[in-house]
């Protein structure tokens, strides 16, 4: 095992969601000559995605690379790996961490490390990475780095870090103003060298190994023009266009055997052609079709396949099936099972947290994953490729202890929210069987609450904690642990009014339903029997119907011709739909819609689907 021969640097930039992680790489590369002076650069260049975009947070795992010289250094390539910063896309993160040899943390200098920050730095930690602390957003009015620095160390010996990695160095600055240093009184007059200039010096050089080709495969995308494409570090030997590689499973298996189409090395955001990757660089692979995620890629004569770092199980499962639905193909046209089997396979190839099981009729796949978020941005993703889909609640994966026991999975809960608003989360919250762990003061007149919360008793409950806290409640979670099952938790305590027929709501009919509850669509919309139109004010459901018109007559008469004044409808997005909806009811997708609906729509079939549940 030796190091690589040149000046090469691989590092991964971990922190919590919105800490700066984005906008750091973005300066980067253009302190560091990625762009030219000229060129317009989108802001936070790396989020390509179109929800990453909409959506402000980074979901895919991607590479870039800086030319870095000093005064003191010869010139240094650094590969940069930006790293998703929510908890949902940690698959991401604990594949693209076998690649790197250091990390920089990159924490708030207000909010101080996240849970997030602790389930990578943890994995991070363990696999022996020294890291680098970036006190980020040093300009806040509420800055408090000192006991920011403070909590980090308490943080890294908590999750028992070795006295190397305690002794970590130390940089503070503002990604936004484009400075870092190595004192927080240095002021935007300084640049991002100080930050490079430590990358140099403290990350080492990628490990290599002697031998043929070999490297494992950590992320995968497609293209249009190239097909397949792997990318990784080269863990040993070198790799050119043409050359036979073969694929082995995680078990030495024979996956393919095929040619190098294209090698391709990362250079600022782009990725262009080299004629050889060596030992220690991160390259992408085309040419192979059968290939993927935690594969090695390798010389015909290897045997042994590298191992794989392993990947938390999901927690969270939806069911995903075919909308059957009275205007299914309306809106969409991709409809058929058959197309929404593969789109779902195709999906959990690149994305190894992700998985699909079939039900035993086959209209259904169950897809477990991380969590809400990940199967939201899934089915929004497959929903603008002109998917129809129904969706059903989420449902927490349950394991079984060694005595028969069921363990459920309990994740640690951190809200941020004004001091007058806590007493009312920590009351919700003990409802949904949630455990205090601490409550302390986080300066500025609020209030940081830790909790121990079962999933199932989360899903939903960021909508309610929006309202409670007039907006201002931070709601950031992580896995934490199995524990036995907690039992039942009180949901939703409201019914829904149901639609009794097919058609166009009237603005007339709904009017006069207003009594009822809110409604969740407009006048005009197309419904259905059985589709879900608005929320009842008492607990159980109620069949209305929205289709009935004013009815005219050439009788004249006081107070006749009121003014219909409708109360603006519940805007349903898909999250909220998803955390709104119990077991007997699906959230119908397409392509220009997100409706709510029941599971059986005929009103009988649901009274026998009822004797059955209370029966069972």
């Amino acid at each position: 095992m030796t190091t690589a021969p040149r000046a090469l640097r691989n590092v991964a930039i971990i922190a919590h969601v919105d800490h700066g992680k984005t906008t750091l790489i973005d300066v980067l590369l253009r302190q560091s000559g990625a762009f030219r002076e000229n060129q317009r650069v989108a802001e936070r260049a790396m989020d390509s995605n179109v929800l990453e975009k909409e959506r402000g947070i980074t979901i895919l795992a991607k590479v870039t690379s800086v030319e870095w010289q000093s005064e003191a250094s010869v010139p240094t390539r650094i590969n940069i790996v930006d790293t998703p910063g929510h908890a949902d896309f940690g698959g991401e993160v604990e594949r693209i961490l076998n690649m790197v040899d250091g990390a920089v943390v990159l924490v708030d200098a207000a909010e101080g490390p996240m849970p997030q920050t602790k389930f990578v730095v943890g994995k991070a930690l363990k696999m022996g990475l020294r890291p680098i602390v970036a006190v980020n957003k040093i300009d806040k009015a509420e800055e408090r780095h000192t006991e920011v620095v403070n909590e980090v160390f308490d943080l890294f010996d908590a999750l028992g870090a070795t006295d190397a990695q305690l002794d970590f160095p130390i940089v503070y600055g503002s990604a936004k103003q484009g400075w870092m240093a190595a004192t927080p009184e240095a002021g935007a007059s300084e640049t991002m060298a100080p930050l490079l200039d430590l990358i140099v010096a403290h990350v080492p050089a990628p490990t290599v190994h002697a031998g043929e080709f070999a490297m494992l495969a950590t992320t995968i995308e497609a293209d249009p023009f190239l097909g397949r494409i792997l990318t990784g570090r080269i863990t040993s030997g070198t790799v050119r266009p043409n050359q036979t590689v073969k694929a082995l499973s995680r078990d030495g298996a024979l996956v393919e055997q095929g040619r190098v189409s294209k090698v391709l090395a990362f250079r600022g955001l782009e990725r262009a052609p080299i004629e050889e990757g060596r030992a220690g660089d991160i390259v992408a692979l085309a040419g192979l079709v059968k290939a993927t995620v935690a594969d090695t890629l390798a010389a015909p004569s290897v045997t042994e396949p590298i191992p794989a770092q392993p990947i938390d199980p999901p927690t969270l499962a939806m069911t995903f099936r075919v909308n059957d639905s009275p205007l299914a193909g309306t809106e969409g046209d991709k409809v058929q099972s058959r197309v929404i089997r593969d789109r779902l396979l195709r999906e959990a190839e690149g994305n190894v947290a992700l998985r699909i099981t079939e039900t035993e009729a086959g209209e259904a796949y169950q897809v477990a994953g991380r969590g809400e978020l990940q199967l939201g941005i899934l089915i929004e993703t497959m929903r603008r490729e002109g998917f129809e889909i129904g969706v059903s609640r989420p449902q927490v994966v349950m394991r079984q202890a060694e005595d028969g026991a069921t363990l459920e999975p309990i994740e640690e809960v951190t809200i941020d929210v004004d001091d007058e608003h806590s007493g009312t989360v920590i009351s919700k919250l003990s409802e949904r069987k949630a455990d205090l762990v601490e409550m302390i003061p986080s300066g500025a007149g609020r209030t940081r609450i830790v909790l121990h919360a079962p999933t199932r008793g989360l899903i939903g409950y960021q909508g309610e904690l929006l309202s409670d806290t007039r907006g201002s409640g931070i709601l950031n979670r992580v896995f934490h642990d199995y524990v036995p099952h907690k039992g039942p938790i009180p949901m939703r305590h409201t019914g829904v009014l149901i639609s009794n027929g097919d058609g166009e709501s009237v603005a007339y009919a709904m009017w006069n339903l207003e009594d009822r509850g809110p409604m969740f669509i407009d006048p005009g919309v197309k419904v259905y029997r059985g589709m879900i139109i608005g929320e009842h004010t008492r607990g159980n459901d109620l069949e209305v119907n929205v289709l009935k018109g004013k009815q005219l007559t050439n009788i004249r008469s006081a107070g006749k011709d009121d003014a219909v004044k409708l109360t603006p409808p519940i805007r349903m997005s898909l999250e909220r739909a998803l955390a709104y909806i119990t077991d007997a009811e699906l959230v119908e997708v397409t392509p220009q819609n997100v409706r709510l609906r029941k599971v059986h729509l005929d009103p009988n079939e649901r009274k026998k689907a009822e004797r059955r549940t209370e029966d069972a």
